[in-house]
């Protein structure tokens, strides 16, 4: 099936009219998995998204969606793709996190919702536990504590290295991949408490989401994350 694409619009909405969204896809790089979310009750499954708050950037508002309605931490990762903006001021980056894919939809009669979809990892263990550390006895496992987003994706480091982070050699030689925590409750209202969240392979997923815009998303992403790791290696230009 073609990409979801759309030919150019020409459309204007003031403020009160315009509600802005962001969803993302969450890797788990080091088994080549993404999450996948299901409604428990109407049977559906989606990519994790949603309004981002006034002030806030669609990028961490993209990371802290997908952590409410899915449970895992997340925060977005520089990918190599084609995209319109200009470079930033210190130069051209061969690798960037602006949205793979930008949905406009109806939102009401009169209001428009314009949703920007991102690519994402789950954090390595050495972050996820830095919030058990920073965070207060007390505020451990409250979902009243505001969100913090995890620090961005290293520039330094390559995709291979953040998998070997995630690499575990046990007493006897062998290795395994760290499983990315999941965190219960983590949704805003009771609509988001019938959300479940799984890793699902690319493959599955794109199986599940089929038809769909989000499945488009993954495909998108995990191509850029190999083609990332390509270039890393020295394989492509």
């Amino acid at each position: 099936m073609p990409p979801h694409v759309s030919p150019p619009v020409c459309a204007n909405f003031s403020s009160e009219k315009l509600t802005i969204g962001a969803g993302v896809a969450i890797f788990h790089l080091a088994t080549e998995r993404v999450v996948v979310c299901y409604h428990s009750r109407d049977k559906y499954w989606f990519l994790p998204k949603g309004r981002r708050n006034a002030n806030e950037t669609t990028g961490t508002g993209a990371e802290r969606e997908g952590f409410e309605e899915s449970g895992y931490r997340n925060r977005l990762i520089p990918l190599p793709m084609r995209h319109r903006q200009p470079a930033p001021d210190e130069g051209p980056e061969p690798f960037v996190t602006e949205p793979l894919w930008t949905q406009l939809l109806p939102l009401t009669a009169t209001s428009q919702y314009m949703l920007f979809w991102y690519a994402a990892e789950t954090i390595p263990p050495e972050v996820e536990q830095s919030y058990d550390c920073a965070a207060p006895s007390s505020d451990v496992g409250s979902l009243s504590r505001v969100y913090q987003p995890p620090q961005p994706f290293p520039r330094d480091t390559s995709l291979q290295q953040r998998i070997s982070a995630d690499t575990i050699t046990g007493d006897d030689g062998t290795q395994r991949f760290y499983e990315p925590i999941w965190h219960p409750g983590t949704g805003v209202d009771e609509e988001e408490e019938l959300y479940r969240s799984f890793l699902l392979t690319v493959t599955e997923a794109c199986r599940k989401l089929k038809g769909s815009v989000m499945e488009d998303v993954v495909r998108k992403g995990w191509e850029g994350v190999q083609q990332r790791m390509k270039m890393e290696a020295g394989d492509v230009a």
